[in-house]
């Protein structure tokens, strides 16, 4: 019998999950748990947060203090817990609706003030827990229950996105690319300040059956095949950075102050203000 000293890190009544067969949502979650045992870290000293959606269910099936909170609203909630106890290991998980369209703003605000969470978008492109709606994530032309002939908004690059808002640790990665995948969300457990990955799940359901991408294997294919290590990435010619092909890696990497440690000055300013 293999020795799976992962699963200790799961609840496992509540198993098994519901995601429908092929989700990639629980190689992304596995994927979390990995990368805190590679840490170390304890489980009586992290804390997972995460808002509404197929991925935010991902917090009930986690031994640890969890917390399912309101659409959008995961990052605000993990911001309280850090400022309430900064020694605690905040993971958020979202979606790419819940953390780009009603969460949006409280996204670019997180990396503004650079607060010390980890941050692990499940990017399936798709509303895939409420009908199959197009996300700020869905690519332009592929078709959702809102966009039957095709998706004419421009989607987000979240990770470009975070890298402006004043991120310190920005990476992608994919369901097919498991190890790196791990290896970038420990990445950002390293990291002092607003870490955020994207993990590229497969959805086979909502969005894979709309668009005639085949079965969950030939999903994780496709992330194969239009992948590209962001060392190879940078020296492509432009005209080979087009169509369906994208960056996996860490893309950006800084060092600035983080918010606790921020708001830990302004405390002790205002308490020598006050005497």
């Amino acid at each position: 019998m293999v020795e799976r000293s992962y699963e200790k890190y799961f609840r496992q009544n509540r198993l098994p999950h519901l995601w429908c067969p092929g989700c990639g949502n629980g190689i992304a979650m596995k994927a979390i748990v990995q990368a805190i045992e590679k840490k170390g870290l304890s489980q009586d000293n992290t804390v997972i947060v995460s808002g509404i959606g197929c991925s935010s269910r991902a917090s009930g099936y986690m031994d640890f203090d969890t917390l399912h909170t309101a659409h959008g609203r995961a990052i605000p909630f993990a911001t309280g817990i850090k400022l309430a106890n900064p020694d605690l290991n905040v993971v958020v998980i979202t979606g790419d609706g819940d953390c780009t369209a009603i969460g949006g703003n409280h996204f670019i605000h997180g990396c503004r003030r650079n607060v010390d969470l980890t941050v692990v978008l499940f990017n399936n492109n798709i509303y895939g827990m409420t009908g199959g709606q197009a996300s700020p994530m869905t690519p332009l032309g592929k078709k959702a229950t809102t966009a039957p002939y095709g998706s004419v908004d421009r989607p987000f690059d979240a990770c470009k996105l975070a890298e402006a808002a004043g991120a310190t640790y920005v990476a992608r990665s994919t369901a097919y690319h498991v190890q790196h995948l791990v290896n970038m969300i420990a990445g950002g457990f390293d990291n002092k300040g607003f870490s955020f990955i994207e993990a590229l799940v497969q959805c086979p359901t909502s969005y894979g059956r709309k668009n005639k991408m085949g079965s969950p294997a030939d999903m994780m294919k496709w992330m194969r095949d239009n992948a590209v290590m962001k060392a190879a990435w940078d020296k492509l010619p432009d005209e080979q950075k087009a169509g369906e092909k994208f960056p996996i890696g860490l893309f950006y990497r800084d060092t600035a102050m983080d918010y606790d440690t921020a708001y830990d000055q302004v405390i002790e300013r205002a308490g020598g203000a006050a005497k």
